[in-house]
């Protein structure tokens, strides 16, 4: 079982990186859209919920629903300024 390891090792580390730059990039921006829509779960429910109650809240809501979406934005331009 040992061997095996070191084989899988010494292979591995002659080749160069495990993943490529586009694989990467695709991970980093896919990560960014996960924690983007992970936080507008929870803000825009507080939104509508805000809204429900007071309706000069929606433009207070929609600016705080739409800002974690910047961090996609970022990672899609560092994608293209590093490729």
């Amino acid at each position: 079982m040992y061997e095996l390891a070191n084989i899988v090792m010494q292979e591995s580390a002659a080749s160069g990186p495990a993943i490529g730059a586009p694989a990467a990039a695709a991970l980093a921006v896919g990560a960014a859209a996960l924690g983007a829509g992970y936080a507008e779960r929870g803000i825009g429910a507080a939104a509508v919920g805000a809204v429900a109650e007071n309706e000069d809240l929606f433009v207070r809501g929609l600016i705080l629903t739409v800002l974690p979406e910047t961090l996609v934005i970022l990672a899609l331009v560092v994608v293209f300024l590093v490729g």
